[in-house]
């Protein structure tokens, strides 16, 4: 029998890999092409997965790993990549992202809480178990890989998935 964390984590790789796979094909001017009025870039988007989403909430909030805790202030804004990154450069940072949080998802009791909160950042809102982060986590990738879907019709009109098309 399948344990709870690892239906949950097969629903989150099936985000992440949608992550990717929206972004197969795209060059690296596409891939740095701000669409949308308010400026990000797929891989604006990529990067923001991979330190402020994996990294924050697996590492940080729910393992307490201090070094990632303490360079949570040091980061820049990661929505905005420095053209002398190269997409693999920040594909990569997504995968290794990917492969600390999983290290933490399957050593991490799902009814546990988080060893550290941010207490000055979310004003009341609040995660109170594993469990809840997995949630969030599944849901903030799947909202982010929707934006893909949108902003990867409008470089290329290029779909992700669409019924009925084998």
């Amino acid at each position: 029998m399948q344990t709870e964390a690892a239906t949950l984590l097969s629903y989150l790789d099936g985000q992440r890999r949608h992550i990717t796979g929206a972004l197969e094909g795209l060059s690296d001017k596409d891939l740095r092409r701000p669409v949308l009025p308010s400026g990000w870039s797929c891989l604006g988007l990529v990067n923001h997965l991979a330190l402020d989403v994996e990294r924050f909430w697996f590492n940080a909030v729910i393992a307490g790993q201090t070094s990632v805790i303490e360079a949570l202030p040091h980061t820049e804004n990661v929505w905005n990549v420095d053209p002398s990154v190269s997409p693999e450069d920040i594909l990569n940072r997504y995968r290794t992202s990917i492969d600390a949080a999983n290290t933490v998802i399957r050593e991490t009791p799902m009814d546990i809480p988080p060893a550290w909160w941010p207490v000055n950042k979310f004003g009341s809102f609040r995660l109170h178990t594993a469990r809840e982060i997995m949630l969030h986590v599944i849901t903030e990738t799947a909202c982010h890989a929707g934006h893909l879907d949108a902003v990867r019709e409008l470089i290329d009109g290029k779909q992700w998935m669409v019924h009925g098309e084998a």
